[in-house]
């Protein structure tokens, strides 16, 4: 009896707790929400929220994201308020729709059968990664539809246009003047609307008449089934997009097209276009813009056959066409509390292999999507963002895998690299970036558990030879970043280039750049492949401008160091001795009282693209010239939480002056300067067949130069920061340039 009283008062306390939330919700939505959908919520300037349906989600926790949080690409914008206030909205909210819940009663296992069978939705529909693009992507319809609407659905009839006799497609998506089109056979039309007929030939194509038993069971299998991803599924490219590997492989072959975060799988960021030269590039104007959003838009843009995929800073994605920026599609990630402290919230790029997009997220995913359509086909964990981990990179599409890295620096943790599946998304191997127990480098850390919390991220995309089927991967700093006390030795594999194989993920060679760190000067630059002449001998080269001040020249075959020298102004090191070893000067190291040491810990170089022009056999980077005070802390690592071990104080009197630097690519030997009034390591370079190089500067500007004399030939100010690097691309023979600023993607081209 007691415990009866006791169920009966809990339950009668929940009610009441609910109708006080319900009340309070009222007041709230009354004062944040009435404005645009009016005091009783059925909409005004904004949408009714009385009918239960919901197109951006319908649980508890996507509601209250989309009141705190705000609709990214729709008119609700984020409301600053406490998730307990939020919850009381969505309490109110639910109650305006209070209807007896509706559950599907067909039966799931039949419905499965009929949607990939009898009923052919599949011809049309995709769900969980099968099926067809030309309609909606039936995944996540659980989440935003009711069982009657959902049949009700099922007997509309399917509404198409007619452009031409022959030619009829749905509607994708349209403005004043352009209409986007996908005919029965998946291709897009980008319609100029003036040319079509008036009035446009409007079709209605019924769905097949099924009986209602059927429409419940679809109903089960989509409400009720959760879209786990067949591995076993068929993957067959699309007739009209399909990025092989071996196309990657001859990305020089196709100027035309972008097809990797590099341009290739060699990391030389070069365009073989010619178009533009040094004599028409003044006449160069602005094409297109597209708005991304966001503040901290890195995204470097693939470019397939006409049109352009570019990632957004919180991990949405958008196809376009590259000839006018319009939209074809739009994917939206809902991303979860990560840790912002331990990453920098953005995006740089997907990679491209047969029809689909690979994007590694915030939340440590690994997504794949179709790249027609935007739709999800996998979505695998890489590993668990709640530890503090995240990846910012474009992963590295090559054969058959997608291999990625993870932004894990300053937060007690440790990097590494993996491959995966591209079809399946299972993970083939993972190498640590830090030495395991039983591995003999471990003594490279004192204590050895130091290298249990050391840091050496890997978050920057790396390089591919396809002769000797070999991934180069780069590794940041150790941690902490500025006490190295606690960490004693060379700190291995920190601050290093390694070069991986790619079947199984053994390391073949390592070569440490900047052993025992305590700058935070990273080796997450670009490991460029190349082919020259060292010393009178032809030789397979990687060659890098590292963030530390020094450019490096190594056999690629086997990692020996051949030749180096500094690059821009440093002050911690008299030299690199015959292996490639910086000899350290004294009082360069952090201590509690600081000491001064050129350059600061953003580097001389760091993540944006320098470029190899073979016209020249230049080696071409945006340079930063500034210095600092270095102070260290000792503290203990908690994972998860900031471990810097210190901090840098910017000389304000030297600024950070930087510059646009040419290098003979096999010696580093200075060839010219183009000076610049804020220097970036972020900020990257693009030569091109048509001797002109374009450069990007943290100060807005989008520069041309003469790539033989470095020569000034055009600018273009975007009106805000540049932290990416430029591409350029080609449609209908006509070249262009694209770069990413701030928030939006700017397109340039000839008149």
């Amino acid at each position: 009896m007691k415990f009866a009283l006791l169920c009966a008062a809990s339950a009668a306390l929940a009610l009441a707790q609910h109708a006080q939330a319900i009340r309070e919700g009222r007041q709230l939505f009354v004062k944040n929400c009435s404005a645009c959908h009016g005091d009783t919520a059925k909409g005004g300037r904004g949408t009714d929220l009385t009918t239960g349906e919901w197109k951006h989600g319908g649980s508890v926790d996507d509601l209250v994201k989309n009141i705190v949080k705000g609709i990214p690409g729709t008119q609700m914008p984020p409301i600053p308020m406490p998730d307990s206030e939020a919850h009381s909205i969505v309490a109110f909210l639910q109650s305006l729709s209070a209807k007896p819940e509706e559950r599907p009663t067909g039966d799931e296992a039949k419905g499965r059968a009929l949607f990939y069978g009898a009923a052919n939705c599949a011809v049309c529909h995709m769900f969980a990664g099968r099926g067809s693009i030309f309609g909606p992507d039936l995944t996540n319809v659980r989440a935003r539809s009711k069982p009657s609407a959902l049949i009700a659905r099922m007997a509309e009839p399917i509404h198409s246009v007619e452009i031409r006799p022959g030619l009829q497609g749905v509607v994708k998506g349209e403005d004043t003047f352009t209409m986007q089109i996908m005919d029965a056979t998946q291709k897009w039309h980008m319609i100029n609307k003036r040319t079509l007929p008036k009035p446009l030939a409007k079709k209605e194509t019924p769905h097949p008449n099924l009986p209602a038993t059927d429409r419940n069971d679809l109903a089960a299998f989509l409400l009720k089934a959760p879209p786990v991803y067949d591995e076993t599924a068929d993957w067959r490219p699309a007739a009209d997009f399909n990025v092989t590997f071996n196309r990657l492989l001859n990305a020089a072959a196709e100027p035309q097209n972008w097809l990797t975060y590099w341009g290739d799988f060699r990391g030389t960021h070069y365009s073989g276009l010619k178009q533009i030269t040094p004599v028409n590039a003044p006449n160069l104007k602005s094409k297109w813009t597209y708005q991304l959003g966001g503040n901290t838009v890195e995204t470097t843009p693939l470019v397939v056959d006409g049109i352009m995929f570019v990632t957004g800073p919180l991990n949405d994605a958008t196809a376009l066409d590259a000839r006018t920026g319009r939209q074809l599609w739009h994917y939206t990630r809902r991303l979860p509390k990560v840790a912002s402290h331990c990453t920098v919230m953005t995006n740089r790029g997907f990679a491209v292999l047969g029809d689909r997009l690979y994007m590694a997220t915030l939340d440590t995913r690994l997504v794949a999507l179709d790249a027609k359509s935007g739709n999800v086909i996998w979505d695998i964990e890489v590993d668990d963002y709640k530890k503090g981990l995240s990846i910012t990179h474009a992963p590295l599409a090559i054969d058959g895998k997608i291999i990625v890295g993870v932004t894990a620096g300053e937060c007690a943790l440790t990097g590494w690299v993996d491959a995966y599946d591209a079809k399946t998304g299972k993970r083939l191997w993972r190498t640590h970036a830090t030495p395991q127990p039983g591995d003999p480098n471990r003594k490279t850390w004192t204590p050895e558990t130091s290298a249990d919390f050391g840091g050496a991220p890997t978050w920057t995309t790396g390089t591919y030879d396809a002769d000797t089927d070999t991934v180069f991967w780069a590794t940041g700093n150790p941690g902490p970043d500025y006490d190295g006390s606690v960490r004693a030795g060379d700190n291995l594999y920190s601050c290093s280039v390694l070069a991986l194989d790619s079947k199984t993920g053994k390391m073949k060679w390592w070569f440490q750049f900047t052993p025992h760190d305590v700058h935070d000067w990273d080796a997450n630059e670009t490991p460029m492949l190349i082919d020259g002449v060292v010393k009178g001998q032809k030789r397979k080269l990687l060659v890098t401008a590292q963030r530390n001040g020094f450019y490096y020249v190594l056999d690629r075959n086997t990692g020996e160091f051949l030749a180096g020298r500094e690059f821009a102004k440093q002050t911690w090191s008299s030299g690199l001795d015959d292996k490639g070893r910086a000899i350290i000067l004294p009082n360069t190291t952090p201590t509690p009282q600081g000491n001064y040491v050129c350059p600061d810990a953003a580097g001389s170089a760091n993540w944006g693209a320098p470029s190899y022009d073979p016209a020249t056999g230049f080696f071409l980077v945006s340079v930063r010239e500034a210095c600092a005070i270095y102070t260290s802390v000792t503290k203990s690592p908690v994972p998860g939480e900031g471990f810097t071990g210190g901090g840098v104080e910017v000389d304000p009197k030297v600024g950070e002056p930087g510059s646009v630097r040419a290098l003979e690519a096999t010696t580093g030997i200075r060839k010219w300067d183009f000076p610049l009034h804020i220097g970036s390591s972020a900020t990257g370079v693009l030569a091109s067949a048509g001797n002109v190089v374009f450069a990007s500067s943290n100060d807005g500007n989008l520069i041309a130069l003469d790539s033989k004399t470095g020569k000034y030939l055009w600018h273009y100010y975007t009106g805000a920061k540049i932290i990416t690097s430029p591409i350029s691309y080609a449609v209908d023979g006509k070249q262009y340039v694209a770069i990413a600023s701030q928030s939006a993607i700017f397109v340039f081209g000839l008149p």
